[in-house]
């Protein structure tokens, strides 16, 4: 069996890890996720490079989660000739039918802006690339296959998969994959996708594996530990109460599955707590609105807690005066709002959608805070904030950073590198071989080898993207 990484390997986005197994005497090749690559002019050029094997070659897809740096590209593989199923949770399938439209109508919209910005001679630099358009999202979603946590299937002779909790948003799936390269032996290959923290907002604690011969595992906070709840809620809490004092707006980018159902939570349930004023919050973003409803509908994959604090919102709507923006004219008006705003807009890493028009308004006035609540890989506008650049270029024009930047890094998605190995420790024996993916190079060494010291794994692999590696 070989694993070839063709993305995240050596950074966090564009997830795609291509296995080739023998299995019954017939050559099989299925694909473990097909996500788009975030950040800048090389991922652009990452996102256009053709495979290095025919799409029509490929068997099935396995999808962890509907995360666009999971998913975001299997529009395009579809429209290139792959025709098999793609296999995912039931919530992780909702979610795509929200994502990918989406996705395929920013790129669109992207491309007619700056070419109208082009004519008018004020855009500079190349244009943008539309890697797939609407009708090809809808291609991919027609080859969609919904598989039920815990429910095994066959996927063809000799394959079986089983979805496991991965904790970190909806439908989020832990792969467990066995493959029967002969008749006496089935080898277990275990993809982590994204593992969740334990104790998060929203989600359940990631499912523990018990055995596994190939372990894949994310490491986007392998080399760090994420602050504790209880400091991420003061840090909120000063963020706001300070803004809001000084008459300002608070603006925070979040990616519109997972993210902002978190925040809006844990504002929710911080005013219930009297730790916070009556708040005005906007969610503009349809992909969040859309998002937020199907949470709803997904009401009993929550933990016990959000259900609590939503119910009590349910039965206490004037607590929070929240709005959610439904078109292009609402989202504009919200710029005229001076003070007292708590707006959360999608992109989360700042660089499409919605958001970018906010912080253009907002960034120049000091007043104003941007609270940066998620991952920014390098490349990427939300990075270069964090990084406290004194101007950003939005639109193609100049646009100063006045505004204060705070980064609540308490709130993510993803484990942290203690939350990382309580989840390998889950396996009963070390794996014959580990392989440290999605985080950038210091992330992944850092983890790699506390693995190799805390857990006393051996074969513990950091790949390179594009090589093949035999298990």
């Amino acid at each position: 069996m070989k694993i070839q990484f063709l993305g995240a390997a050596g950074e966090v986005t564009g997830s795609r890890h291509s296995v080739e197994a023998i299995v019954g005497g017939r050559d099989i090749r299925f694909m473990v996720d097909f996500g788009m690559f975030q950040g800048g002019r090389e991922a652009t050029a990452k996102n256009l490079e053709p495979l290095p094997f025919p799409p029509k070659a490929i068997d099935f897809v396995i999808l962890t989660h509907a995360h666009i740096d999971h998913s975001g590209l299997l529009p395009r593989l579809c429209a290139q000739g792959f025709v098999g199923p793609i296999y995912c949770t039931e919530a992780t399938f909702e979610l795509l039918k929200i994502l990918l439209p989406d996705s395929a109508h920013l790129q669109r919209s992207d491309v007619e802006r700056a070419v109208r910005r082009q004519k008018a001679g004020k855009w500079r630099g190349d244009l943008p690339v539309a890697l797939y358009s609407m009708e090809e999202a809808e291609l991919a979603l027609a080859q969609c296959e919904v598989l039920s946590y815990g429910k095994h299937l066959e996927l063809c002779k000799g394959v079986e998969l089983e979805f496991q909790n991965a904790g970190h948003i909806l439908g989020s799936a832990i792969a467990v994959i066995d493959i029967a390269e002969d008749e006496s032996k089935v080898k277990r290959c275990v993809f982590s996708g994204d593992i969740g923290m334990k104790g998060k907002l929203l989600m359940p604690d990631p499912a523990l594996i018990s055995q596994a011969d190939v372990v894949v595992i994310e490491s986007t906070y392998g080399d760090r530990l994420h602050k504790t709840l209880a400091e991420t809620e003061s840090e909120l809490i000063d963020v706001v109460t300070n803004t809001m004092n000084a008459h300002g707006n608070i603006v925070i980018p979040a990616f519109a599955v997972g993210r902002t159902q978190e925040i809006l939570f844990l504002l929710i349930d911080l005013v219930k707590r009297n730790l916070l004023p009556h708040l005005s919050i906007w969610v503009d973003s349809p992909m969040a609105t859309a998002a937020t409803h199907l949470t709803q509908h997904f009401f009993s994959q929550l933990d016990k807690e959000s259900q609590s604090t939503f119910e009590w919102f349910k039965n206490n709507p004037s607590a929070v005066d929240l709005r959610f923006i439904a078109d292009v004219e609402e989202s504009k008006a919200l710029n005229k709002i001076k003070g007292g705003a708590i707006i959360i807009s999608a992109s989360g890493m700042c660089d499409a959608g919605r958001i970018v028009h906010h912080l253009q308004n907002n960034l120049p006035r000091a007043q104003n805070a941007i609270v940066i609540t998620g991952f920014q890989a390098y490349g990427s506008l939300g990075r270069r904030l964090v990084d406290k650049a004194t101007k950003v270029r939005l639109f193609g024009e100049e646009v100063q950073v006045r505004a204060s930047i705070h980064t609540i890094g308490g709130l993510s998605a993803h484990a942290d590198q203690a939350g990382l190995l309580d989840w390998l420790r889950g396996f009963r024996s070390a794996p014959k071989s580990v392989f440290v993916v999605h985080g950038e190079p210091e992330a992944s060494a850092v983890l790699a080898q506390a693995i190799r010291e805390e857990l006393e794994w051996k074969n513990v692999v950091i790949p390179e993207r594009l090589h093949s590696y035999s298990c």
